[in-house]
């Protein structure tokens, strides 16, 4: 159909192909979740800060997070290739990916972070001062329940945009679903490959985009 032969597919290495893609997604999300939800909260509390001092810190962290944020990712594993040798001995691959990937996706979380926290009702978190609640004690039992379904949300949108990064990765050797499709569907004219690849992605982001909604939904109720 189509001029279609999908029995020349060699789904082995489409198997492989998608272990490699969670693989990647797995690890990225994870390091992104850690350097990033700590960075949302700094930005927040130092953005509400009146210290000269604090908001100074928040203006160069805010910087350099919105610099982070501007630069193609294509771009950015470039760059980051030096990098990626340093911290784990290789630029591509599996591995090579990952430093790209949470540097990429951190500084995004983080704004997602920082924009829940916004949204939490100031009136909790001055009922929480009034009786002599300390800054931790804020954060950990008012503006993270509080916030929690938009972290969530913040947290499905960024892992969908990792899956769109991993694929990306192919064009520099990164492996994974994005590497097949490249090599195989563009670079050889396989469209079959080509196709398998998107089907793969696409019920991938659906996937994890309906059981993030589903997570949303769960905590919102409640």
């Amino acid at each position: 159909m189509f001029g279609l032969d999908f029995s020349a597919v060699d789904w082995d290495e489409m198997i492989t192909g998608t272990v490699d893609t969670l693989k990647m997604l797995g690890s990225s999300a994870i390091f992104t979740i850690i350097l990033g939800l700590p960075l949302g909260i700094v930005l927040y509390l130092w953005g509400r800060s009146q210290l000269p001092f604090v908001k100074g810190l928040y203006a160069v962290i805010s910087f350099i997070v919105n610099i982070l944020r501007s630069v193609p990712f294509i771009i950015l594993v470039i760059a980051l290739i030096p990098f990626s040798r340093a911290v784990v001995g290789t630029s591509i691959g599996v591995l090579g990916t990952i430093p790209p990937l949470v540097i990429g996706a951190a500084p995004f979380f983080a704004r997602l972070v920082e924009t829940s926290l916004r949204e939490v009702d100031r009136g909790v978190i001055e009922a929480a001062q009034g009786m002599g609640a300390s800054t931790t004690q804020i954060v950990m039992r008012v503006l993270l329940p509080e916030a929690r379904p938009g972290l969530l949300a913040g947290i499905t949108i960024t892992v969908v945009t990792l899956v769109s990064y991993t694929a990306m990765s192919g064009m520099v050797g990164g492996g994974g679903l994005g590497d097949l499709a490249i090599r195989y569907g563009y670079q050889r004219y396989e469209k079959e490959v080509m196709i398998v690849s998107i089907i793969l992605l696409v019920v991938l982001v659906q996937f994890l985009q309906m059981a993030g909604d589903r997570l949303v939904r769960h905590f919102t109720r409640k």
